[in-house]
């Protein structure tokens, strides 16, 4: 079944879906989207170091996109606004990325695919690493869930009830690198951003809890990568920008019945 690649890249996007939506409910929350934006323009940088020295694109793009977690989180505080630090890192990662791919020599890379994206090209190796991302996401996030709510909802209640904040924070740093390593080669660099917010602010109007908001989140984004497939399957458009199309759709749609059922 393996063998047909249309079937790798829908088993891929519904992977990257379960990876992404959850933690998507926390980036929201928190407001973190500018950060999810640096980590994944961080994942060029990788990719690039991941290919001189011969490591898995995987590997590559979850030391780079660790550091950039650990970067932000010592340099946060220190006479910068916090969209101004994430602006300098997010655009200056991407840069030097795209700088030292041009360097490499003797190495064909298909830069537009770690830009935006290469679902049908997924392999069986990458299958596994994708659905084993999803998994460590996962599980990290169930595991976590109790005292990532509290510490994002209030954090001097997190202190009270023996949760330290800064800590949920760095566990949250961790699995977006996840992510962000595991989605690169579904929706690309530029796109990973999209797929992490745009379920999530789907769900919101229609969830009346966190746990419901991320089962909602989950399922809207794994019906945006099978339709993104199909649709780009039907009319031959490049995947990944097609699922971010869909997932787009999706939030229009939900934004447009959320304000027809308001009073006027």
């Amino acid at each position: 079944m393996l063998d047909d690649f249309m079937t790798r890249a829908a088993l891929a996007g519904i992977g990257t879906a379960l990876a992404a939506a959850p933690l998507g409910c926390f980036v929201v929350w928190r407001r973190m989207a500018y950060f999810g934006d640096a980590t994944a323009h961080a994942a060029i940088l990788g990719v690039a170091l991941s290919l001189t020295f011969s490591m898995p694109v995987f590997a590559g793009a979850l030391i780079v996109a660790l550091v950039m977690a650990a970067a932000v989180t010592l340099l946060s505080g220190r006479g910068y606004a916090m969209d101004t630090l994430l602006g300098v890192m997010a655009h200056s990662a991407l840069a030097f990325g795209l700088v030292a791919v041009s360097f490499l020599s003797g190495i064909r890379i298909d830069l537009m695919a770690y830009l935006f994206g290469d679902i049908l090209s997924v392999s069986r190796v990458d299958l596994g690493v994708i659905w084993g991302g999803a998994a460590l996401v996962v599980g990290l996030i169930a595991w976590r869930w109790s005292a990532l709510l509290t510490a994002t909802l209030d954090p001097d209640l997190a202190r009270a009830a023996g949760v330290e904040p800064r800590r949920e924070g760095l566990v949250l740093m961790l699995a977006l690198a996840v992510v962000v390593a595991v989605a690169i080669k579904v929706v690309g660099a530029l796109l990973i951003t999209a797929m992490l917010i745009i379920p999530a602010a789907t769900a919101r109007p229609y969830a009346r809890t966190p746990e419901a908001m991320a089962v909602l989140a989950t399922l809207i984004a794994m019906a945006a990568a099978a339709g993104g497939l199909f649709a780009s399957y039907r009319f031959d458009t490049p995947t990944g920008p097609t699922i971010v199309c869909v997932v787009a759709s999706l939030f229009a749609l939900s934004s447009l019945a959320t304000g027809l059922r308001r009073p006027a």
